[in-house]
């Protein structure tokens, strides 16, 4: 029987360096959070059977919802908390992982999201070897020594020099073994690699790669973004339409209009935002307004469709999107639209945070042609572009309802 390999992902951290309110784990990076990323490294990896992700504590429903779910990361066999130090993290992964039968472990930081497949392949054949092996790449700037971070000391020699990465491979037992010297020891260590170092252990270097950064600054995650290429653009379609009836404000866009008659729907009916807000959910693949806001619920009776955009512009932001742009034309015989376009834009543009030169409305009619010419009806077509949002975190755990 071969032997199981596991990956480790440790994304436990609090990322205090990047400043932002959430873990740098679960920051945006094209349109994803970069867990997801290092996540569907390993996936690729053909040589890795299984993957035990550490997060932080509480953390652990959000993370299979937002940084799981959405990928097919279907490796993934067990979520854990991890610890205060590093060396926690990767023992209460390393625990999963063990119950899971493994006996090889790559383990790979969950701020590194370029790190490639093979990598993890050339890792594991060098600790198949030796028993150890972590990547790593030459350092090619010149070193220099400062005591006091202001006067130059001396220069040193680079040549030996290497910068650790991950993925870091070992052998299960071996690892375990370590960990338990070093807890009976009291030892700190900031990768697996050191630890056997100081158990004199050897472990191998395999040549990483100067694009398999580690995320921890603002200026890490740009420079990321500029690898992975342009962020992405989606484009979605809405298309909407509602009756026209006695007794119903006639809203569009957010603008009540006076008109005889209104339209007919369990909101407020206003097919002009119910497109632009199918077209957002069809762009970041998050279902349609039927679903989302269901007719048959009381909370949206006569609901301000304009709040309901907001709600889905807010669903956007959780999965790392945010509008970009917003067109869409309403189908009806009367009443004039022409003078409400700009108040209907604004009004769009400031609920999707976009500028109104980013937000068009435009009308047009049937000629007088089939239901809508006769008045019994409109219809709303929108098209919509949205990109990556980021930066941004997914929302805390204790601001989930």
């Amino acid at each position: 029987m071969a032997e199981k390999v596991v990956a480790i992902v440790v994304a436990a951290g609090g990322g205090t360096r990047m400043g932002g309110p959430a873990p740098k784990q679960f920051l945006a990076l094209g349109g994803r959070p970069i867990l997801s990323w290092a996540l569907a490294a390993a996936q690729a990896a053909a040589c890795v059977d299984a993957i035990v992700v550490v997060c932080p504590a509480g953390w652990e429903d959000h993370t299979r919802r937002h940084c799981l779910a959405p990928f097919g990361l279907d490796k993934v066999r067990a979520v854990v908390a991890g610890g205060a130090q590093r060396q926690d993290s990767v023992a209460a992964g390393l625990e999963a992982a063990l119950g899971l039968g493994a006996h090889w472990l790559l383990i790979h930081d969950g701020a590194r999201p370029l790190a490639r497949p093979e990598l993890f392949a050339a890792v594991l054949e060098g600790a198949r070897a030796h028993g150890a092996a972590i990547a790593g790449v030459p350092v090619v700037d010149t070193i220099k020594r400062s005591a006091d971070g202001r006067l130059v000391q001396t220069t040193e020699d680079r040549r030996p020099l290497w910068r650790a990465q991950t993925p870091q491979g070992f052998r299960a037992e071996l690892l375990a073994q370590a960990l338990q010297a070093a807890r009976a020891a009291g030892w700190s260590f900031t990768d697996e690699a050191g630890l056997f170092e100081r158990l004199g252990r050897e472990v191998r270097l395999i040549m990483g790669r100067a694009d398999n950064i580690k995320i921890t600054t603002p200026e890490d995650l740009a420079l990321a973004q500029a690898l992975l290429g342009p962020p992405a653009i989606r484009v979605g379609q809405g298309l909407d339409y509602h009756r026209l009836a006695p007794g119903r404000p006639l809203v569009l866009g957010g603008v009540r209009l006076e008109h005889e008659l209104g339209l007919l729907g369990h909101s407020d009916a206003d097919v002009l935002t119910h497109a632009v807000m199918d077209g957002l959910l069809a762009a970041a693949g998050l279902g349609d307004i039927g679903r989302l806001f269901p007719d048959h619920d009381p909370a949206h009776k006569d609901a301000d469709s304009l709040v309901l955009l907001g709600r889905v512009v807010a669903l956007l932001a959780e999965h790392g999107w945010r509008p970009a742009q917003i067109a869409v034309t309403l189908v009806a015989q009367g009443p004039k639209i022409a003078p409400h376009a700009p108040a209907m834009a604004q009004n769009l543009a400031r609920v999707a945070g976009l500028s109104p030169g980013q937000v068009n409305v435009a009308a047009t009619t049937t000629e007088a042609m089939g239901a809508i010419g006769r008045g019994e009806g409109m219809s709303a077509l929108a098209v919509v572009t949205i990109t990556p949002l980021e930066g941004a975190a997914e929302p805390a755990p204790s601001r989930r309802r």
